[in-house]
């Protein structure tokens, strides 16, 4: 054992973890989030709208799994479903199973624009791999997004996420080191919600553009409805596909998630692990002859997608799912979701107006977020451009008073969420001002 190692044969506090992590793990976080040292904990259970630290400390939480928790932690049902299937088996590959199969089924007649699905792992997964069957569909090489969009951890993905002041448009920047420098030229970029500077992109890039990729709802920015019928009308008019990501608006907005919220049906869907029940799993849904293109039986023609993934319908993430969507699929379910939202971003905006702190609750339809803005933003660089810091020191004032979310990030309620967890919520906030 070094000097610095930890015995782990003896009970571990949170100084032990934190050191054994940083030890271990690049930064001592998971992925691109490692809290402030003063504020940092380990979480270790989760249980309804609440998580608790190793230490015995309980916190409201609004991270929710990145939106995946949308019926909170370790919800009776979904545990007993995947408790049943561990016992029967927890992974299998190379042939299907048969939650994966129920779970296609149960997507196909849920989402709109689903006439079949691939099923993958994550969400990422989902964005990356539509990506490649709009390629060998079309016979295309670029794909457009959206300014300030978020589609994953991949390379493709990774251009343009935070910016902080307009790109040259089409083209945008990378936001990570490692991206090769050719990628640039495949993927386009456009200013959210714009439709006139979107259409002339499409219009100038048709003959190459094999996908248009948008997010329903960016971060907490909902799209205009005419924005997103512009895009359809322009995609049909220029031979264009349309995709929405949603990853995070899958079964959020509504069961059949943001197209259905819309009423505009793309032409692909991207789903993440909210069909896993927040576990593993995500889809590309969409038309059937497009999803065609993954057909393992056209391996060896030019026009085969190649999709392939240990863990794609993974058992134990069907039987979450499934469990999921039974409790969804109650009565009333998403207006009670949105009464507690708007009930929580009331009585917080009425705590910053009484402290006079020059910010917004923002956001509805259980996603949220405060800003120190004045309107709603638009756009991402509207987020960006806005006093970030004053949000950020906001927000660690808050984990210091037991709630839980991610200094800067969107957040979400979810349907387990109680007076109790809005009471604290507003009170934190209150005893947060009066300490900025």
């Amino acid at each position: 054992m070094t000097e610095q190692a930890v015995d782990i044969d003896a009970p571990l506090n949170q100084n032990d973890y934190y050191r054994i992590a940083e030890r271990c793990i690049p930064g001592a976080g998971l992925g691109g989030y490692s809290l402030p040292d003063d504020v940092r904990f380990i979480a270790e259970r989760g249980e309804g709208s609440r998580v608790r630290s190793v230490d015995g400390r309980w916190y409201i939480d609004y991270v929710g799994g990145a939106g995946a928790n949308i019926i909170g932690h370790c919800h009776p049902e979904v545990v007993e479903a995947v408790r049943e299937q561990a016992g029967r088996g927890m992974h299998f590959f190379g042939t299907l199973n048969d939650l994966a199969v129920e779970l296609a089924e149960r997507l196909v007649g849920i989402v709109p624009c689903a006439e079949k699905v691939v099923l993958t792992t994550t969400g990422s997964e989902a964005t990356f791999y539509a990506m490649r069957i709009a390629r060998a569909f079309s016979g295309r090489t670029k794909v457009l997004k959206f300014e300030g969009a978020y589609h994953g951890n991949h390379d493709y993905s990774s251009f343009s996420l935070f910016p902080t002041e307009p790109a040259d448009y089409p083209h945008g920047k990378p936001d990570s080191g490692g991206v090769p420098e050719a990628l640039a030229d495949t993927v386009l970029v456009a200013p959210y919600n714009d439709l006139d500077t979107a259409e002339g992109i499409i219009q100038e890039h048709r003959d190459d553009l094999a996908l248009v990729i948008v997010e329903p709802v960016q971060r907490i920015i909902f799209a205009e409805t005419r924005f997103l019928r512009g895009l359809r009308r322009i995609c049909d008019e220029n031979n264009v596909l349309l995709m929405f990501d949603e990853v995070v608006t899958g079964f959020r907005l509504a069961l059949g998630g943001g197209q259905q919220f819309f009423g505009v049906t793309p032409d692909l869907a991207s789903f993440g692990k909210v069909i896993g029940g927040g576990g593993p799993g995500g889809c590309v849904a969409g038309r059937a002859d497009i999803l065609d293109a993954a057909n393992p039986k056209r391996k060896g023609r030019a026009d085969y997608a190649y999709i392939n993934g240990t863990l794609h319908g993974n058992p134990l993430g069907a039987a979450a799912g499934l469990a999921t969507i039974q409790i969804l699929e109650q009565p009333g379910f998403h207006d009670g979701l949105f009464a507690i939202s708007d009930k929580l971003l009331s009585r917080l905006q009425q705590v910053l107006d009484r402290h006079g702190v020059p910010a917004i609750a923002a956001g509805r339809n259980s996603f949220w977020q405060i800003l120190y803005m004045k309107e709603a933003p638009t756009s991402q660089l509207d987020i960006m451009t806005s006093n970030i810091d004053a949000v950020r020191r906001l927000d660690v004032e808050l984990l210091r008073r037991g709630i839980y979310v991610l200094p800067g990030v969107r957040r979400f309620i979810s349907s387990v969420n109680t007076d109790d967890d809005i009471e604290r919520t507003e009170e934190a906030l209150d005893s947060a001002c009066r300490e900025l």
